[in-house]
């Protein structure tokens, strides 16, 4: 299907009453409309609550007003939902179910194309698509699409057991795995940066970056989540899933083209290409960590260990960085390093290329180390791309300044960039798999950071907690690249020197 070509589908949203559903998904398919990217479509939302059509379409205005940029057409938007009652387990619930999605497709003209959106718990998701066959729902005269959201499993056997769960039901290429980060613009830019610049692709190689970094940290504890993350932790949580989506996006080879098959595949042979770590070598190349009571935007916070639903002795990760090493001809020697956290510094989503010094620097002053050309890819929460270069002081001296390039997304042009589940829905009523995660990735994903997991899980770490709410993490990781001579670039703090100068 072509990106002009408005989708037609009927949606049946598994969990509609959640959090997920509240705060992503209606105000996403409320921009979508707005925007006339939809045709026909309608939306049955399925969740354990007893709810009328009225009352659930009252919920659905609701959270567009409250998460979305609120327009006009609301009353028309939400005229297009309706509401099922569900318990996942009984058979006649899903009778009913296939009775009310046939009625509206009929009424909607959706050609018989169906999306099953499971916005809930993985352990209901073999249940569910057992049930969606046995019972006919499957049955379309269109297509249809499973859409599931993370965590796929909690490491490689479950994983490898739930998907085989859901391929008794459903093809492969029409399981869409949603992983919001491959939503996000920036994200998206990544493949466009490298193959589309011959200032970079040719330099995209261990002959001219000494290392890259990818940063995802944020502010917020664990919230009201504690009882998940205690079961997750950042390692299951970030580091499986989105760093290292993003590691093969940067990593990656050329795709021959850009269909959903090339990029998969050839995100699919990097991952392969990651060095294997034994037990032994684990605390070598990754660092954990667990933020403790500090301070954040002026206000004292609680450790983790004091968040409610959280072990008093709790040896869950809030904090993960890593060394990756890449064993291919292009990236043999380069470092990738990732951290992630919570209850640090800022807010941040960024990538750093660290290009290589010149081989004889003319410029070097001992008090004044040159500043090694930087590329920076920032994602979130500002958008938009820099690079760092030297270039001479002005008067007569020799010193050298860093000056930087910059395109940020913060202008007019830039109001309307969509969100990452906008992007994703679109993406699965078109049939367009690129932005979503093949079982292969998941598979080997899971494969590498289990090693970690085992050896993690056999031992009580005794410096938790280990560093201070509103901190940059653990002097550990500052460590981890200390040891092969590279620091993690404060790109803010370089930004903001060099607009006071």
């Amino acid at each position: 299907m072509s990106e002009n070509t408005k989708p037609t589908a009927l949606i049946m949203i598994f969990g509609a009453t959640g959090d997920l559903a509240k705060r992503k998904l209606f105000p996403s398919l409320y921009q979508l409309y707005t925007k006339n990217k939809l045709q026909n479509f309608a939306v049955i939302g399925i969740a354990r609550r007893p709810l009328t059509t009225e009352q659930f379409q009252e919920n659905v205005k609701d959270s567009v007003m409250t998460f979305a940029n609120v327009d006009y057409r609301i009353e028309a938007f939400i005229s297009h939902f309706h509401y099922h009652c569900h318990d996942v387990t009984s058979s006649q619930s899903y009778i009913e179910l296939k009775q009310l999605a046939s009625q509206i497709n009929n009424q909607y003209k959706l050609k018989g194309n169906c999306i099953f959106y499971l916005a809930m718990a993985p352990e209901f998701f073999g249940t569910i698509t057992n049930q969606l066959k046995t019972q006919g729902l499957t049955n379309v005269e269109g297509y249809k699409r499973l859409v599931i959201e993370k965590p796929f499993g909690t490491n490689f056997e479950t994983a490898k057991a739930l998907n085989e769960q859901i391929r008794t039901v459903f093809q492969e290429e029409e399981i869409y795995r949603i992983d919001h980060y491959l939503g996000k613009e920036m994200v998206q830019n990544i493949a466009v940066i490298r193959f589309s610049n011959a200032l970079f692709e040719p330099l995209w190689n261990n002959r001219y970056i000494s290392n890259i970094q990818i940063t995802s940290s944020e502010t917020l504890g664990v919230e009201e989540r504690g009882r998940y993350y205690e079961n997750s932790g950042a390692l299951r949580d970030m580091v499986q899933n989105h760093m290292m989506q993003m590691v093969a996006l940067l990593a990656m080879e050329p795709p021959i083209s850009l269909t959903p098959e090339e990029i998969r595949s050839e995100k699919v042979r990097l991952l392969r290409s990651l060095r294997p770590m034994s037990q032994e070598e684990v605390n070598t190349y990754f660092v954990r960590g667990q933020y403790a009571q500090g301070i954040i935007h002026g206000e004292t916070v609680p450790a983790y260990r004091e968040e409610a639903n959280v072990s008093i002795d709790s040896n869950t990760e809030t904090y993960v960085a890593g060394k990756l090493m890449i064993d291919n001809f292009r990236w043999f020697g380069v470092p990738f390093y990732i951290q992630t956290g919570k209850r640090m510094d800022r807010k941040s989503t960024k990538i750093v290329v660290q290009f290589k010094d010149m081989p004889m620097n003319l410029y070097y002053q001992a008090e004044h180390k040159l500043t090694p050309n930087l590329l920076v890819i920032h994602i979130q929460p500002k958008e938009g791309i820099t690079l760092l270069l030297n270039v001479k002081k002005s008067g007569t001296t020799t010193e050298t300044k860093s000056v930087r390039l910059q395109l940020a997304n913060e202008g007019t042009d830039y109001i309307n960039t969509p969100e990452a589940y906008e992007k994703l829905l679109l993406d699965s009523m078109r049939g367009d798999a690129t932005n979503f995660t093949h079982w292969d990735e998941v598979a080997l994903s899971w494969k590498f950071i289990d090693t970690i997991s085992e050896v993690w899980k056999k031992t009580n770490d005794e410096s938790f907690p280990n560093y201070p709410a509103g901190s940059p993490g653990p002097s550990a990781a500052d460590a981890l690249l200390a040891h092969d001579g590279h620091i993690w670039w404060p790109i803010e703090k370089i930004e903001q020197e060099d607009q006071e100068n």
